[in-house]
């Protein structure tokens, strides 16, 4: 959470729908059913850079792969409802940012100039310098009650089919979530902002955007997790595994994060993800590069306790940060193991399919550096409506309550 990253205006966009990739640029649109992650990296080549200490973005691509494009790379069943219109992959490729360094205490706008010339980026400069009249807007209120896809009953049934998929041996963990949707109005910032104050996680994102077909949505993501970073060809996931509630009585909330830090259950939920992302992280880098560097690391966030691990390893030769994200799509930390099988089983437990909820905000630089969350605790608002999702990893001995419980602590 040192810094913000502002961006606008993208000097293109891709925008896939499986089996559509679309490529926007200057109102020019090209389609075709190549592979996104293809598309995205071809974009990106001609204008490799090297990076710059201390900025983590100076243009390159940035936004949002949804855990439905894992359907793009793995064959999947068709069960869950599709009742959000939003793409599958949004990414927008930008020419500058304006990058805040909460340590430096400065902010800077910074671009390598692939697009444009240093004449307009000095112009764009001087009217950021500029003060502007703040547009008014309607503030944003909730209208109507929160309403649930799977009541106590429906998880319940889920749940005991998870327990017994695990009892016959076809997976060891699946992460089951439920999804509530409300009726919301005005200005979605300014839920954003107060997120902000209320949560301080580390890998928040707000995108506003549309669809490439004129509809406009919001995603706002107060996500503790991230997904994968590469940095000077160095690989870091940091997978979460392990959740209790904070309380605002010190010795509770002491009590609460000691329990966590010694649960056998969360433990063996926590290193069966490891050792996913340790087997993903591998299909790209060095041969005895990959190693655990912290394991269940406890981590205190505003509304729970968490546990944190983190794997690293070096991206081997001729490899880019994007073969790296398409290798661990979606992340395994928000499925289960082993992973396809766990996507085919929430396919058929969960009413309504993810989305961008467990799918991976974040960008990809022109100087190969890269940077994503695993988008959990994220909304988005679509046609008034916000919709957001809860979820936790149900293992062999599991209890039912404790789950749906964990999984409102998390909404």
């Amino acid at each position: 959470a040192r810094f913000d990253i502002v961006v606008a205006e993208p000097v293109a966009s891709v925008i896939h729908r499986r089996p559509v990739t679309e490529v926007h640029i200057n109102h020019a649109l090209d389609q075709s059913e190549e592979d996104p992650f293809a598309v995205i990296k071809r974009l990106l080549a001609p204008h490799k850079v090297d990076r710059v200490t201390d900025i983590p973005f100076a243009g390159g691509a940035l936004g949002y792969f949804s855990y439905d494009l894992g359907r793009s790379i793995e064959p999947m069943p068709e069960l869950a409802a599709q009742d959000m219109p939003v793409p599958e992959l949004l990414v927008g490729i930008y020419d500058w940012a304006i990058v805040v360094d909460h340590h430096k205490r400065c902010c800077r706008l910074v671009s390598h100039a692939r697009f444009q010339s240093s004449e307009s980026l000095h112009a764009l400069h001087q009217n950021l310098l500029q003060p502007g009249e703040q547009p008014v807007q309607q503030a944003f209120s909730v209208i109507g009650d929160i309403a649930h896809n799977m009541d106590k009953a429906t998880y319940t049934k889920a749940f005991q089919k998870v327990k017994n998929y695990i009892l016959a041996g076809d997976c060891y963990q699946i992460n089951l979530a439920q999804r509530l949707a409300v009726k919301v109005q005005g200005d979605a910032w300014q839920a954003y902002d107060h997120f902000r104050q209320l949560s301080k996680a580390p890998f928040m994102a707000y995108l506003q955007v549309d669809d490439g077909q004129g509809m406009p949505f919001e995603v706002l993501s107060m996500s503790p997790e991230r997904f994968l970073q590469v940095t000077d060809n160095k690989v870091e996931t940091r997978p979460i595994k392990g959740t209790r509630p904070r309380h605002a009585d010190a010795t509770l909330d002491k009590q609460e994060a000691a329990s966590l830090a010694s649960s056998i259950k969360d433990r063996a939920e926590n290193l069966m993800i490891v050792d996913l992302l340790r087997n993903d992280i591998g299909k790209v880098c060095e041969i005895g590069s990959v190693k655990v560097d912290a394991l269940f690391r406890l981590q205190r966030f505003t509304n729970v306790h968490h546990l944190v691990s983190i794997v690293r390893g070096v991206l081997a030769y001729g490899y880019h940060a994007l073969d790296l994200l398409r290798g661990c799509f979606p992340g395994g930390s928000i499925t289960g193991a082993p992973k396809l099988r766990a996507m085919e089983i929430i396919e058929e437990l969960e009413p309504h399919r993810r989305g961008i909820y467990c799918g991976s905000i974040g960008y990809i630089g022109f100087d190969g550096s890269m940077d994503t969350n695993i988008s959990i605790r994220t909304a988005v608002i679509c046609h008034q409506t916000m919709t957001f999702f809860a979820g936790g990893g149900v293992v062999a001995d599991s209890d039912c309550d404790k789950e749906y419980q964990e999984t409102l602590d998390k909404a």
